[in-house]
């Protein structure tokens, strides 16, 4: 396999898009941090030790502990672990919908209306009231996470993929794939799919540190994911009463969430403008 032209594609974007390339690698360091927590963290996240309550930054304790004594570097890399799921998941399962229901209203019309009239009702509302309103009616937890921020999301990816496919329609490839007689599944997945799975990607990267973002928050109010799971939302929860004491309890955790949040942004925003250098230097 040659992996020159690769590589060279690699540089060239890395050259002409040095911001998206941090935000390339802040977003492989959470990656990678996120698979190998376990092997990385120094120990044990829930692991309790009262007579360490507060340590500051240390040799024992790099980034420093919590109130009960819980290393911080070890719960902002088991952190990342959780943002990482819940984030991939949500959004994938929302691609997956979105995707479906926006090619799906595009090529039959008959479902155009119902389809797109509910993806507007959930569009008039932000995502947070809807990702509160899921957890108040499901309870929290995980699952219910994931679902409340995947729910929020597909109308954006509905009314991205039915837009694309209704460009695509009008393609004189798919034109002629319908006069061959070839079936909806056959066109849909040969020539349609493939001709719309860039800008998709480029939405996929744009909604994931929004995904993480919400996830925090939940946290944050006490209806994310259940304690003692190392989640950067409630971490910084934990920090509205003890920061003043312990202020690495707030800076590491939300320095964390800031730099992922950042790389995603400039990555996204980056491979937006390599697609498509029409929005190059539009907000």
């Amino acid at each position: 396999m040659n992996l020159r032209s690769p590589l060279r594609t690699i540089g060239t974007f890395a050259r002409d898009h040095k911001l998206a390339a941090l935000g390339a690698v802040l977003v492989a360091a959470f990656v990678f941090t996120g698979i190998f927590a376990p092997q990385l963290a120094p120990k044990d996240p829930n692991r309790v030790s009262v007579r360490h309550s507060l340590a500051p930054p240390s040799a024992e304790f790099p980034l420093g502990a919590d109130n009960n004594g819980r290393d911080i570097l070890s719960r902002i890399i088991h952190g990342a672990r959780v943002s990482l799921y819940i984030s991939t998941t949500s959004v994938g399962l929302a691609a997956l919908v979105g995707v479906s229901l926006g090619i799906f209203a595009a090529w039959y019309r008959w479902t155009r209306g119902p389809i797109m009239r509910l993806m507007d009702v959930l569009l008039a509302f932000p995502g947070i009231v809807i990702a509160l309103t899921i957890i108040a009616i499901l309870g929290r937890g995980l699952e219910n996470v994931i679902l409340a921020i995947a729910i929020y999301q597909i109308p954006q990816f509905a009314r991205l993929a039915h837009g694309l496919a209704l460009s695509a329609q009008e393609q004189t490839y798919v034109e002629a794939a319908i006069a061959g007689g070839e079936s909806d599944g056959a066109i849909l997945s040969r020539y349609v799919l493939p001709n719309i799975i860039a800008p998709i990607i480029v939405q996929i990267s744009l909604l994931v540190p929004g995904a993480i973002m919400t996830a925090a928050g939940l946290s944050f109010i006490g209806l994310g994911v259940a304690p003692p799971t190392a989640e950067w939302g409630a971490m910084l929860q934990l920090s509205l009463t003890w920061g003043r004491l312990a202020p690495h309890m707030t800076i590491f955790p939300g320095l964390a969430l800031m730099l992922v949040v950042f790389g995603f942004n400039v990555l996204g925003d980056g491979l937006r403008d390599a697609l498509d250098p029409r929005l190059q230097g539009r907000s």
